[in-house]
């Protein structure tokens, strides 16, 4: 009965969630024709020599921390295809790059009849979802098909596990049709399993997204970019900021510019529809401002340059010397993003104080002073001041944050083992 309930409720609401999908936005590729996956409408994968596994990473985020693990799966598996799903179409050009050695299609959506549609045309062996994207109908269909079901990189934070506890029945609709979860902490293990889920379904994996790869390509990229940028100047990113972070983060570079007048502040929003009226905030403001998509020659004047593309990040973090990950002065609202990426490229790392989402990860390179948590735009120049004014601190920091790293790999290894085909 739950289930049909919120199948209702879902075929309500799907017109304005589409909409949300489908709306033209700038940077953003377009869905073209494929639009009709997401109803089920799915073509055959062109190796169908075997019955695929199928991974479901989401978006750009899961489909990048999971790249390391299906290319090692595949090394497993050789002669089993792979096809990935995406809902989005940024996770559908990333997801692209691995067409070597997997397929992508489109999630359908989490409606009986385009579930069906999709398992038709696919007939998966196995299903691997990334993190915790589990959705009724997809559980359900999947699990009546006896196809199994694990859960890779699975994280269940407190707030989440507060929220299923007030609605067992609803989590037991979903926990039933999952073979294994796959988690990325020992705590995450113990949520699920204080929420009814058997001993013998969880294991402890480690987190896919420590075993990060920064392609040789991406390096070289941010080392040209910060040859034209200046490689005497203080450069500093912030990564991924969210509607009423900018004007705290241009705050923090207008104060850093007063003992750094030559600082430049890389300013990256996290979604491509704000890149304009971010672009218009910091003229204002009277910063000399510069695109990213309008190249120039002399970067000498410019204080702010306006990362307006996608998937790019990393290499506007290696042209970078620290790095402000956004999401994270917005009170409950966002709950922060990763810090594994600019950890990854040696950045020392500062973010606000709202990150639950990576509480485990932030706490770890805030133990050892690789990154540093403020409360608002006057302790990150504070933070900034501080760090643009020690290359020592700096490379601390670096090798802090290694260290971290280090301790943390291995998860990919772990998590292969554990998919076993049946």
């Amino acid at each position: 009965m739950i289930r049909y309930v919120y199948t209702f409720l879902l075929i309500l609401v799907a017109p304005f969630l589409l909409f949300g999908l489908y709306k033209k936005k700038s940077g953003k590729p377009s869905f073209g024709p494929r639009w009709k996956e997401h109803f089920g409408r799915t073509p055959p994968l062109k190796d169908q020599s075997t019955a695929p596994i199928w991974v479901h990473t989401v978006s750009v985020g899961e489909t990048i921390a999971a790249t390391p693990f299906i290319k090692q799966l595949k090394e497993k598996y050789p002669d089993t295809p792979i096809v990935i799903t995406t809902t989005t179409s940024t996770g559908a050009e990333q997801a692209e790059k691995l067409n070597d050695i997997a397929e992508h299609r489109y999630m359908p959506l989490d409606l009986p009849f385009a579930i069906k549609g999709f398992l038709r045309s696919i007939q998966p062996k196995m299903m691997l979802i990334m993190e915790t994207e589990l959705w009724p109908n997809t559980i359900h269909y999947v699990a009546k098909s006896n196809t199994p079901i694990t859960v890779i990189n699975a994280r269940l934070s407190q707030r989440s596990a507060e929220r299923y506890a007030k609605f067992p029945s609803v989590f037991k609709l979903l926990s039933n049709g999952i073979t294994r979860i796959l988690c990325q902490h020992q705590s995450d293990a113990d949520r699920f399993k204080q929420l009814g889920v058997p001993p013998e379904k969880l294991a402890v994996t480690g987190s896919l997204k420590f075993d990060i790869i920064i392609p040789p390509a991406t390096i070289e990229a941010g080392h040209q970019l910060r040859e034209q940028l200046g490689t005497e100047r203080s450069v500093w990113i912030a990564a991924s900021t969210h509607n009423g972070e900018d004007e705290q983060v241009l705050a923090a570079h207008q104060t850093l510019l007063k003992t750094h007048p030559n600082a430049l502040l890389i300013l990256v929003p996290r979604h491509p529809e704000r890149f304009n009226d971010v672009y218009q905030l910091s003229n204002t403001l009277g910063f000399n401002t510069a695109k990213r998509t309008q190249p120039q020659s002399d970067f000498s004047q410019v204080q702010v340059y306006l990362g307006d593309t996608m998937g790019e990040m990393l290499i506007l973090m290696q042209a970078a010397d620290v790095c402000f990950m956004g999401g994270s002065l917005l009170g409950d609202k966002v709950g922060g993003h990763n810090l594994l990426e600019p950890a990854a490229v040696g950045l020392p790392c500062l973010i606000g104080s709202s990150y639950y989402n990576f509480t485990d990860i932030t706490n770890q390179l805030t133990e050892v002073k690789a990154a540093f948590v403020c409360q608002n735009s006057h302790e990150i120049a504070m933070h900034l001041t501080s760090l643009f004014s020690s290359e020592g601190q700096r490379l601390n920091c670096k090798n802090n944050a290694f260290t971290v790293l280090q301790r943390n790999q291995g998860a990919v290894q772990k998590t292969v083992s554990n998919i076993k085909l049946f």
